[in-house]
């Protein structure tokens, strides 16, 4: 398969994956103001002000800090534990460049988990 007949394959999937998007978008719209009908509510009157969130930046900030620590942790164990591994006398060779995205997501992932504990004992606690 030559390159012109390449840019003619990747034109024709982008045409069709923009149509599908834009079939999704008004469908999922359509889906919504059927849902705000069945519910008694006019679909042309969408409301004013946005709900509250008001524990968005704890979970960010915790988000960031599990990312953070995650990233530190990757940074002691190639450094530490694994520097065998990875690092070839006075050259780094790039072996242990995955663990640094496994624990930037685990970081992360905790910091989510207990963003969500918190959440939920605030909640029970106002009830």
């Amino acid at each position: 398969m030559g390159p012109e007949q390449l840019v003619f394959l990747w034109l024709i999937l982008l045409s069709l994956g923009n149509c599908a998007m834009i079939f999704g978008i008004r469908y999922m719209r359509n889906k919504e103001n059927m849902a705000m009908i069945e519910k008694g509510l006019d679909p042309n009157i969408k409301p004013e002000k946005p709900r509250p969130a008001p524990f968005r930046n704890l979970k960010w900030g915790l988000l960031l800090v599990g990312a953070g620590l995650g990233l530190f942790a990757a940074y002691l164990m190639d450094n530490t534990i694994l520097y065998r591994i990875g690092h070839d006398r006075d050259e780094i060779n790039g072996a242990n460049v995955s663990i640094y995205f496994a624990m930037i997501a685990i970081g992360g992932g905790l910091g989510l988990i207990s963003s969500y504990r918190i959440e939920k004992k605030e909640l029970l606690d106002k009830e």
